[in-house]
């Protein structure tokens, strides 16, 4: 028998609104939450379509499905994956055709499919458990006759068939969460070791987050003040009303306590590595999670939020680099300290439900331009008052330095009176976590990114 997927019923009017307009198809992504033995997809979001795509309307009219656009699809999948808080996925693709199509049209869906996931796991610090669900759903509907064909295929498994599905629409599935918050204090230092000069510093900075996740992953976690056993059920002790929990819109306060290797059961080792360089980061995010309101255990609510909180910072730590390589930051020179701000988290709601997601934003960036690229990514309108802002005043300094030297602790350097670039001063949202870069000396407030080379 395979697997039921219960979906929103506003993801059958999102399916059933989109036009084609005059193309021979449409694809996107859907999102939800895997679980045994069912999974909940509550938004569907279609693949902006390519500048050339618009102007070549006529072509796109006899395009083959064969020629679908993997790597667009796939870039689509990795800028929504990082708008997604913990708990939630992407759980598969869905193609709205003028026709129904044979089995090319299958193995173009199942190439999707896999491509879409490959892409996503690539720039993950965990990896999924065995006792997971490892199968993605793939969703054609036709246009003329409405008729829905919903696939399975094992992600795991780089020859698996196609498993038929049950796709049912359930009214008010995204009022059904529960919603889980943290805020963790980070303070990582990654020395850039010389015998990997030949790896990027992308590469550098995520073999260093690795180590760091291992001390997430064996945290231990408060939920509401109290350690509960994993496989208790997470509304152990809620009010009920015939038969259902009150807690649909129940929030979990989550604390993260990391342990100190300094125990008997550790022995305690000091490793002498000649570095290039070395990254910090150093400050507070603010992490969130959500898990349906079915018979949710703590294990599964301790995984959405331990999974969040390594998305948050890798995905952060990925976008400077992008944005570095856009503007084309000139090379170091020696002994040269940068100070940069990472994008800050902003969460939004999905209308009509208790779920918001997220996105990042640069210092520079609008609350117009945020809006509109979640309008561009998910497909849904979005108003500016529904962004999750709140502002305070952060310093930032770039400068450069001869001195290679200096304390983490000492954060009460006096500025150059002149750097030979600007401070900056910024308006920073708090309660979203702030990530800042910076050589040598570390600001106290915010996350700060330190990278130094000598």
């Amino acid at each position: 028998m395979g697997r039921t997927y219960i979906v929103e019923e506003t993801v059958g009017q999102y399916l059933s609104n989109i036009n084609l307009q005059g193309k021979a198809f449409v694809s996107g992504l859907l999102i939800g939450q895997c679980s045994s033995p069912k999974d909940y997809i509550i938004l569907a979001t279609r693949t902006p379509p390519k500048e050339e795509q618009n102007e070549n309307l006529k072509r796109q009219q006899n395009a083959k499905l064969e020629n679908l656009d993997e790597e667009w699809a796939t870039e689509h999948a990795n800028q929504v994956s990082r708008m997604l808080p913990g708990g939630l996925l992407v759980l598969g693709v869905f193609i709205i055709t003028t026709l129904e199509m044979g089995n090319d049209f299958q193995n173009a869906l199942r190439r999707l499919v896999f491509a879409v996931e490959k892409s996503i796991n690539k720039r993950r610090l965990w990896n999924f458990t065995e006792e997971e669900i490892s199968e993605r759903v793939t969703l054609h509907i036709c246009s003329s006759t409405k008729k829905i064909f919903c696939r399975t295929y094992d992600i795991h498994d780089p020859k698996s068939s196609a498993k038929p599905a049950d796709w049912k629409y359930q009214n008010g599935l995204s009022t059904s969460w529960l919603s889980l918050e943290c805020i963790v204090h980070i303070n990582i230092h990654i020395p850039l070791s010389t015998t990997s000069v030949s790896y990027t510093l992308e590469k550098n900075t995520k073999n260093g987050l690795a180590r760091w996740a291992k001390q997430i992953e064996n945290g231990v976690y408060l939920i509401n003040g109290q350690v509960k056993d994993e496989d208790s059920d997470l509304l152990e002790g809620q009010k009920k009303s015939r038969g259902n929990v009150q807690a649909t819109s129940h929030t979990f306060d989550v604390k993260v306590l990391t342990q100190l290797l300094l125990n008997s059961d550790h022995r305690s080792t000091a490793t002498v590595q000649i570095c290039s360089g070395s990254i910090n980061l150093k400050g507070a995010v603010k992490c969130r999670a959500y898990i349906h309101s079915n018979k949710p255990k703590v294990k599964d609510a301790v995984q959405a939020m331990k999974r969040d909180i390594l998305n948050t910072v890798t995905d952060r730590c990925e976008m400077l680099f992008e944005d570095l390589l856009l503007n084309e930051i000139p090379e170091k020179k020696d002994s040269e300290k940068e100070f940069h701000i990472l994008p800050h988290r902003v969460f939004v709601p999905i209308p009509g439900s208790t779920v918001m997601l997220c996105d990042y934003k640069f210092g520079d960036e609008s609350a117009e331009e945020m809006r509109d690229h979640f309008i561009e990514m998910l497909d849904r309108m979005i108003q500016i008052e529904d962004l999750e802002i709140a502002e305070e005043i952060n310093t930032a300094c770039m400068s450069y330095s001869v001195n290679t030297e200096a304390s983490l602790d000492n954060t009460d350097d006096e500025q150059p009176k002149q750097p030979i670039k600007a401070t900056i001063i910024l308006k920073i949202q708090q309660n979203i976590g702030v990530i800042a870069a910076v050589a040598v000396a570390v600001l106290a407030a915010g996350i700060s990114f330190h990278y130094f080379s000598d």
